[in-house]
């Protein structure tokens, strides 16, 4: 997960010092780490590269926060630049300094202008914190930075799933997040232009559970994980 992204930055400057200890004493529940899930995601979303043919160069990660994912985004077959973007200048502090090389850069969403070029965009754990009124604006900017059939990896948190909003709750910054369906977030991504690919749902089982993980790529289109991907196409 992400820190939030929203038309105000200021709460969530105030996450740049401490966001992954909190974000650590939520997921704790599972027996994970970040980087477990993080390293999910992204295995996952290269599992749909190869089968959709598709060797992106350059990604986008919209409301990247600290900048933990460019790494895994890096390490995607094809991609050899990342371009994150957040309206919090604090976050992004964080990300330059933590995972700024040659083949990053971190920006502020106000001051990255659309270009229609990017091949791919990956968001997580986002759109939630974005108020409904505010997020199909937040697919346009994505859909405008994409180039005409770029992908559109959007993963959320699964509010069907008991755990996750357990989770949540444990979160200080999740706590009064609005969580979005499945069904919502795809009807999102249909209206703001993007033909919808796929969807999936990942983690199922915590550690105690680790020994049914090799289930989950056989049930992740049945609505059990703690995380869903909706992977879309921009149209035109």
């Amino acid at each position: 997960m992400n820190p939030p992204v929203s038309s105000d930055s200021s709460e969530f400057d105030a996450y740049a010092s401490d966001y992954d200890a909190a974000l650590r004493q939520g997921i704790s529940v599972s027996g994970e780490d970040k980087e477990y899930f993080a390293h999910g995601r992204i295995a996952w979303l290269a599992h749909c590269l190869t089968r959709l043919g598709e060797r992106p160069q350059s990604a986008l990660d919209f409301g990247c926060g600290t900048g933990s994912a460019s790494p895994y985004l890096l390490g995607l077959v094809g991609v050899n630049s990342v371009t994150g973007v957040d309206v919090s200048a604090k976050l992004l502090e964080v990300a330059q300094g933590s995972y700024g090389t040659e083949f990053t850069r971190f920006i502020l969403r106000d001051q990255f202008q659309p270009a229609a070029e990017l091949d791919l965009a990956f968001c997580n754990g986002v759109f939630h914190h974005i108020p409904p009124s505010e997020r199909a604006a937040a697919v346009d900017y994505v859909y405008r930075c994409l180039r005409p059939g770029g992908l559109f990896a959007l993963w959320e948190n699964n509010p069907w799933n008991p755990g996750t909003r357990f989770v949540m709750s444990r979160i200080p910054f999740d706590r009064d997040a609005i969580p979005l369906s499945p069904p919502e977030t795809k009807r999102l991504l249909r209206a703001g232009g993007f033909e919808i690919v796929r969807s999936d749902f990942l983690f199922i089982f915590p550690r105690i559970l680790k020994w049914l993980r090799w289930l989950e790529p056989f049930v992740a289109r049945l609505p059990l994980g703690a995380q869903y991907q909706i992977l879309g196409r921009r149209c035109s």
